[in-house]
């Protein structure tokens, strides 16, 4: 099957920026070195290939039509969480639609004791890799003992030429509770901090885009703290009011944890760069349960153990960029 965007005419300059939470892309393989056996065919979820390759050509679609009502081009940056190791990535851009836009990728093993971790999905075509790191976050839980979380990735790169730099976070979750494990997100604001000041020694305005899955909301302190300071910008912020919408639903209430940040460079007009177009969250009609009481809610794979065979648990969420010719 063969896509029309390959050839972006030079009127066409509008570039998706996405993020999506993948709920657990995990293979049927058993890692020795990881938390992973509830997704094997014998374990509690039977997990199997068949489910597997379901699951990856479900969220190739996802990808594919992220922003499409803004953008008849898909992504040419799309941050991910949960993904177990390099092979799923790998199966995923490999999977019938995304292969025939030989994305690359960006990823490192994190200490998550599940073994789920974040990467840089990127179109070659647009965007340049230069340089990248996994930025560690070390944080205890309250007894003392280590919690073995999720790296942030850092890239540096050029999108049409101009400089960016990425972050892809998965922040410490909230499953002992908001307040409670909050400390722990406000340590992750501050490694993103520290990054940005070393780099802002170098570089004067640079560009950036802070991707991921904060387990936080636009208005909790931790994002809050993240801008201070900074010339980050939140356009999610807007779309967090009033809560009839959000990338995830729990216990019948909207979160908007998945969130896109930008740099105040991106709100402003200049020949051979990008401006700032649109944020929104992708809650397309077949990502949404159809019936029941969760009719709206993300149609997931997995609720415990039954099997549902839905997409994620997540919506994505993307910005739409409008680059302005020289």
């Amino acid at each position: 099957m063969r896509f029309p965007f390959f050839k972006r005419k030079s009127k066409d300059q509008l570039f998706t920026i996405a993020f999506y939470n993948l709920e657990n892309l995990f293979d049927a393989e058993n890692s020795k070195h990881t938390l992973d056996d509830d997704f094997t065919p014998t374990g509690f979820k039977q997990w199997t290939e068949k489910r597997y390759k379901s699951k990856c050509k479900k969220l190739a679609r996802t990808i594919l039509d992220i922003g499409k009502k803004e953008n008849k081009y898909p992504p040419v940056l799309v941050g991910v969480s949960e993904v177990e190791n390099q092979t799923v990535i790998k199966d995923l851009i490999g999977t019938t639609p995304l292969e025939s836009l030989k994305y690359n990728f960006v990823h490192y093993e994190s200490p998550d004791e599940r073994g789920i971790d974040t990467a840089l999905l990127y179109n070659p075509k647009y965007f340049r890799m230069i340089s990248s790191e996994a930025l560690p976050l070390i944080v205890d839980n309250l007894n003392g003992d280590r919690d073995t979380t999720r790296d942030i990735l850092y890239v540096k790169g050029t999108l049409n030429n101009e400089p960016v730099h990425v972050f892809v976070n998965h922040w410490p979750s909230r499953r002992d509770g908001g307040d409670v494990t909050e400390y722990k997100r406000l340590i992750a604001a501050k490694v993103i901090k520290e990054k940005m000041k070393k780099i802002e020694i170098t570089e004067i305005s640079p560009n950036y885009m802070v991707m991921g899955d904060f387990n936080d909301d636009p208005t909790s302190k931790s994002i809050q703290s993240l801008l201070e300071g900074t010339t980050l910008y939140n356009p999610m912020e807007k779309l967090h009011f009033p809560k009839q919408r959000g990338s995830a639903n729990y216990k019948n209430t909207w979160s908007l944890f998945d969130q896109i940040l930008i740099s105040h460079n991106f709100l402003n007009y200049e020949k051979g760069t990008h401006s700032f177009s649109k944020a929104d969250i992708f809650d397309a009609s077949f990502l949404k349960e159809k019936i029941g009481k969760y009719k709206g809610n993300p149609h997931r794979t997995y609720a415990g153990s039954k099997y549902l065979g839905g997409y994620s648990d997540h919506f994505p969420v993307y910005i739409v960029m409008k680059f302005n010719p020289k």
